[in-house]
């Protein structure tokens, strides 16, 4: 740009001289409108004669020519760009600073330097003080020029260009739909979580302008991360199929974690899709909740300690509930209740709670490890002696002869050599722990009870070896509810 913002010498220096002359008109004026005024004084002063209107007319006239030249009208140049004249400046550097900044700007825009080509001049010129061209018109004049270049309102989140469009309405309506999909008729606000700004700027001209692909954009789910409990029941490879991960997929959200001994309760990374704008929603609504029972315990000297039993169920009540609740993408996060009207009281629950002292061998309703050791053979499908099979329990490996304790009390309903179909655990030991669970040890070496006998939670019941299907000493725990095998990890500490 510099080649093209340069001032014709010999036009600025007539300019100069211009100039020079009606400064020292200027400064003539003045000095002969103060000898007047000198002379005004002198002659008024002590009570002279008094002066001829016309000299005083004449006298005015000077001082107000001066004012005119000094206050009303400056030294300009008129600019102009390939013979097309621009406007006015105070001093030439006044423009070239104007293309500095179209110029940075447009390379900012377009991603590769930009110059503005053309042929500059200025010419000397006198203009009213408040008529000099304003650099916002030069501004928008020389973007004009720029093709790659269009001024429109521009849809920005987080600074990132969404689109742009001719009319605000446009982009407002997009934005519009991104809402609409959590709104409804109880909702009281709604906002965007991230920076979301509509501007009226110039960019490129490139920019997306398709509405839909900028509605698609918006929506577009992007992998987030939260967290799950471990739940009775559950195992690393269905946590991560009912989240839609494959299980390397979740490995590597939790590489802390042993994916064959999670526990009830455990916290596991997963992953999480979040759209690319969230909204945030707040909902007035008003709801009929229930309303817990009061609870009243009667003891009970024929029941063990622990053990309880419901005499009385009781009504549950109804309360009307008006609240304010929060979401984020249609997932609710706070509830804040503004006001409750009991429409129907509740009635007590009365409960049996057991005093009499507990034998040992009842179950306490947890369980601990019977053996501790390397997990050789997890639950589950398994390739074993040349087949694939299912594995109801878990191996847990240990010297031959080590104890095995009762996972919890209970009855041994069943101890010694299995056989028929149940030949593959050898020598087994089965304990009731009530309530439709069942523990099993299986390839014991040997069996320390008999069917029949109470047994305390970590009693010694067998020893550790390898009978029946075995390739090895351990001892084979398994768990079953209601007769279904369930793994065993997740009932374990």
């Amino acid at each position: 740009m510099d080649e093209i913002l340069h001032t014709p010498k010999e036009e600025l220096s007539g300019s100069t001289g211009l100039l020079m002359k009606l400064q020292a008109g200027a400064d003539a004026l003045r000095a002969r409108a103060q000898r007047i005024q000198h002379w005004a004084d002198t002659a008024t002063a002590g009570g002279g004669r008094l002066i001829s209107p016309i000299h005083l007319f004449a006298a005015a006239a000077v001082i107000g020519v001066a004012a005119v030249v000094g206050t009303v009208y400056t030294p300009s140049y008129v600019v102009e760009l390939d013979g097309v004249a621009l406007g006015t400046v105070r001093d030439p550097q006044v423009f070239e600073q104007v293309v500095d900044r179209v110029e940075s700007r447009a390379t900012s825009i377009l991603g590769y330097d930009y110059t503005i080509d053309g042929d500059v001049s200025y010419s000397f010129a006198l203009t009213e003080r408040d008529a000099l061209t304003a650099t916002a018109e030069f501004e928008t004049y020389l973007f004009d020029q720029i093709g790659e270049v269009m001024k429109s309102y521009v849809l920005t989140v987080d600074g990132q260009v969404i689109g742009a469009a001719q009319d605000r309405e446009t982009l407002t309506s997009v934005l519009d739909q991104v809402k609409a999909a959590y709104v409804d008729e109880n909702t009281i606000s709604s906002e965007f979580t991230s920076a979301v700004y509509i501007t009226h700027e110039y960019t490129s001209s490139d920019t997306n302008q398709d509405t839909a692909s900028m509605l698609a954009a918006l929506t577009a789910n992007t992998n987030g991360q939260t967290t799950y409990e471990v739940q009775q029941g559950d195992t690393f490879m269905q946590i991560a199929l009912d989240n839609g991960m494959t299980v390397s997929e979740m490995e590597a959200l939790n590489p802390d974690v042993d994916i064959n001994m999670i526990y009830i309760g455990q916290l596991l990374n997963v992953k999480e899709e979040i759209p690319f704008l969230s909204v945030k929603t707040v909902d007035n609504v008003t709801y009929t909740e229930s309303i817990a029972c009061p609870v009243t315990e009667v003891e009970d000297s024929t029941m063990y300690q622990g053990e309880t039993k419901v005499l009385e169920e009781g009504v549950p009540g109804e309360q009307i509930v008006n609240a304010n609740i929060s979401y984020l993408n249609g997932v609710e996060q706070e509830r804040e209740v503004l006001s409750t009207q009991v429409t129907r009281e509740a009635t007590n629950k009365v409960i049996a709670v057991g005093t009499k002292e507990r034998p040992s061998w009842l179950p306490t309703g947890s369980f601990i490890w019977p053996v501790y050791g390397n997990i050789t053979s997890y639950f589950g499908y398994r390739s074993i002696f040349g087949s694939y099979s299912y594995h109801g329990g878990i191996d847990i490996a240990a010297s031959y002869g080590t104890s095995i304790a009762a996972a919890d009390g209970g009855t041994v309903v069943f101890a010694g050599r299995a056989t028929g179909s149940m030949w593959s655990y050898g020598n087994l030991v089965i304990v009731d722990h009530g309530n439709g669970k069942q523990t099993y040890y299986g390839h014991c070496s040997s069996v320390l009870v008999s069917a029949g006998d109470k047994v305390y939670q970590g009693q010694a019941i067998a020893r550790v070896g390898s009978t029946g299907r075995s390739t090895g000493n351990h001892c084979h725990f398994e768990v079953k509810i209601n007769g279904t095998s369930v793994n065993p990890l997740s009932y374990l500490p």
